[in-house]
Formats: structure tokens, C-alpha cells, sequence
């Protein structure tokens, strides 16, 4: 007998400047799936219906997105502004006053630092996967230059270019150090096999919900969260909670090296996540089975 998917329950919240689209599946502890790139609530649909077994899992389109909505015309984005409302999102699917768990990757990663700096309180997990705090770097200046040639390449040439230079200036992903793979964690676990049967990671219409937010991801939040220099004293006040996470084939690319900068200046082991910068699209359910090792469930 095939087995039912879990019901998708889905709300709307009301914050400062926006309002936002939520979706909710399962039942117990809660953790938010925060998107990142250009992405929406739909990038985790796979990976929560693994997870909605043991919590009440929660993703949303973020505020600039799909089926959120701003309240005046789209400017460049802030990280404080993204993370206030996954802080609003957790008080109220928390209205009990219990913690929350989090996950983010790349873009969201950096909003959920921000986060567990500002709202620890409400936090008992934090896994942020590869954020592109690039100022933690020597080569900081590099970095933020790359990522305005990227959205100038789309002011020039549109979405295509954008993306091959994005692609060209992270770069391969070459072999961390001896020093870097001695501190971080590799959590053993199956990984998704090629061409295996299962639905696939995005649906076509959360997909093309995606391609259509990338002008905005470009132009307006790109740059500013790239540039966004994380709380390290905050950080370190509640270090117990966070777990910094790489793909496991990111090697040295530069979407990697800065969670590795600040695992060792936190004093935290880094988790190895199946996959590169997106592994979670690329084996979710063994992207789920690393979450349940890392949050304890």
C-alpha cells in the first residue's frame, strides 16, 4: 500500500513591510526550513515530508517571494528584516514559548546567524549550511567584487550569464586542507542513489516560482547578504546551539570556506551534509537522515 503524503496545512502572517506565505506538515518539536538562493517553501518539499514524522515542520516563501507579498515596491534586502521574520514565524507556531530548530542554507544560513544572535532564547538548533559570510575571509575584497560582477552580468546579459559567473568564480571544488578535514564531522549516512525512484526534489510549478524570483535575488539580496558580518561575540555566547555545516564535495570552494573560518573561531566541529552548496537538492533523503543526527531526533 502506498503510503499517504502528509497534509500540508498552510497560513499566512502578517509582518512589518510584508506578509508572508507559511506551510506546515507534521506534528511535535517544531523545526523551520529556511530557504536560500532564490528559493521558496518549495525546495523542501521532499526533505520535509522525510522530517514530518518526528516535528512540525515549517517553510515559507520569504518576504521578496513567490506567494509573500511586500508591501512597497522591492529595494535591497536585510538580513535583520528576513530574520525578524522567521523570529515572528517561530511565535507563532511556538506560541507556547518552546524553542524552535532551524535550518538554513547559503543566503538563509546567514539569516539564521543573525537569528541565533538576536533570538536565542527561542532557538535549541541552529544548522547553518555554507553561508557566504565572505568579510570572515582574507580575500573579502575578492569575494564581494565576484558578486558584483554577478549581478552586473545579469544587468548585461541577463539570467544565463549571471549564473556562469557565479559558477566560474566560486570555482572547483578543490580538497579541503588536512588541518580542515581533521575538524570536520563526516555523519555517516546513505547517500540519494543516481536515477533513483522517488519524487523529484522541486516540482515544475515551485520551480518556475524559483526562476522567476532570481531577478530579485540578484539585484537585492545578492550583494547585501554576501556583505552581511556575523556577531561573533553573539555567536560565541550561545555557540552550544549551532552547528555549522558543509557539503561534503564543497571542497575549497568559496561558498565553503567561510562557515569553516567561523566553526574555528567558534570552537565548533563542522558537520559534513551529503552533497555541494546544494546538496539538499541533490540528496534529500540523505540530507534528512543527517538532520535527524544532528538535531536528535
Amino acid at each position: 500500500m502506498t503510503e499517504q503524503p502528509t497534509k500540508v496545512r498552510t497560513g499566512t502572517l502578517e509582518v512589518t513591510g510584508a506578509t508572508l506565505h507559511y506551510e506546515v506538515r507534521g506534528s511535535g518539536p517544531v523545526l523551520v526550513l529556511m530557504p536560500g538562493g532564490s528559493a521558496d517553501a518549495g525546495l523542501y518539499d521532499v526533505l520535509a515530508e522525510e522530517l514530518a514524522d518526528a516535528w512540525t515542520v515549517v517553510s515559507y516563501d520569504p518576504r521578496c517571494y513567490s506567494r509573500s507579498r511586500l508591501d512597497a515596491p522591492v529595494a535591497d534586502q536585510r538580513v535583520e528584516d528576513h530574520s525578524e521574520d522567521v523570529h515572528l514565524l517561530i511565535e507563532e507556531v511556538c506560541p507556547d514559548g518552546k524553542r524552535a530548530s532551524v535550518f538554513g542554507t547559503s543566503a538563509s544560513a546567514v539569516v539564521a546567524l543573525d537569528l541565533l544572535g538576536r533570538h536565542p532564547e527561542r532557538l535549541d538548533r541552529v544548522v547553518a549550511h555554507e553561508p557566504p559570510v565572505v568579510d570572515v575571509l582574507p580575500d573579502a575584497e575578492a569575494a564581494h567584487a565576484l558578486f558584483a560582477e554577478v549581478r552586473a552580468a545579469f544587468r548585461r546579459d541577463g539570467a544565463e550569464a549571471a549564473a556562469a559567473t557565479m559558477s566560474a568564480g566560486i570555482g572547483d571544488p578543490e580538497p579541503p586542507t588536512p588541518e580542515e578535514t581533521s575538524r570536520t564531522t563526516r555523519q555517516d549516512g546513505p547517500q540519494d542513489a543516481p536515477g533513483a525512484a522517488g519524487p523529484p526534489p522541486i516540482g515544475p510549478e515551485a520551480l518556475a516560482r524559483m526562476q522567476a524570483n532570481f531577478p530579485v535575488f540578484v539585484e537585492h539580496l545578492l550583494c547585501p547578504f554576501t556583505a552581511y558580518v556575523p556577531d561573533e561575540a553573539a555567536l560565541a555566547a550561545v555557540s552550544d546551539r549551532l552547528v555549522p555545516a558543509v557539503g561534503e564535495n564543497s571542497g575549497r570552494q568559496l561558498t565553503a570556506r567561510p562557515v569553516r573560518v567561523l566553526a574555528e573561531r567558534l570552537g565548533r566541529e563542522l558537520v559534513a551534509f551529503p552533497g555541494g552548496h546544494v546538496g539538499v537538492v541533490e540528496h534529500p533523503a540523505a540530507f534528512a537522515v543527517m538532520l535527524r543526527k544532528v538535531l536528535g531526533g
